[in-house]
């Protein structure tokens, strides 16, 4: 399946995941849907590549319990930079974890599998009689962050993730890229009562 069948695929389960949120009754409303966006630095650990991504997505929280928050989180980016051995750009999805700590610090774990694409800038790439100019994987993409709330549903975000994807010009056959992701989150406000200020 082509990469662009999986960023439409991603627009669907988005739009999904706000008609869900939206369709509960306010009184009885135990779902939270959040957006963010921002910019990645991204280490690909292939040659020292680095790139400079804009990262988006979204989450789906289940709201019934006091000391954590589960949720399901997708995610996708796209490199803005590419600098000039690689490119990663991938959607992501799965489970994430919030621990609150007081009204406005909310750290969190997930844990998010995906499909991804590196691009090899310039045809770079020879192995064998082989001219590698992309590849595509699965990406395995453990993480954390943290959201500080700020005011009427915004909160800045910062996140990193350690992934794994499989590269066929390495001798290993894998690289794990960092990326750590500066941004905003938007919490939607279709309950007064559900917010978390």
């Amino acid at each position: 399946m082509k990469f662009k069948h999986y960023v439409v695929s991603l627009t669907l389960l988005v739009a999904a995941l706000s008609a869900s949120a939206q369709s509960m009754p306010t009184a009885t409303q135990k779902l939270q849907l959040s957006v963010f966006a921002g910019g990645s630095g991204v280490l690909t650990d292939l040659d020292g590549g680095k790139n400079l991504s804009f990262t988006a997505g979204a989450d789906l929280a289940y709201l019934n319990f006091r000391l954590f928050k589960p949720a399901i989180e997708v995610r996708g980016s796209y490199p803005v930079y590419d600098g000039h051995i690689d490119s990663l750009k991938y959607i992501l999805a799965g489970p994430k974890v919030e621990f609150p700590l007081g009204r406005r610090i909310h750290p969190y774990a997930d844990f998010l599998i995906g499909r991804g694409e590196i691009d090899y800038n310039e045809g770079l790439f020879i192995v064998g009689p082989v001219e590698y100019i992309s590849s595509n994987t699965t990406v395995y993409s453990p993480g954390a962050g943290v959201d500080y709330d700020l005011f009427y549903g915004f909160a800045l975000k910062g996140d990193a993730q350690f992934q794994h994807w499989d590269s066929p010009v390495v001798a290993s056959g894998v690289i794990h890229p960092t990326v750590v992701t500066l941004g905003l989150n938007y919490t939607f406000n279709f309950n007064p009562r559900g917010y978390r200020h």
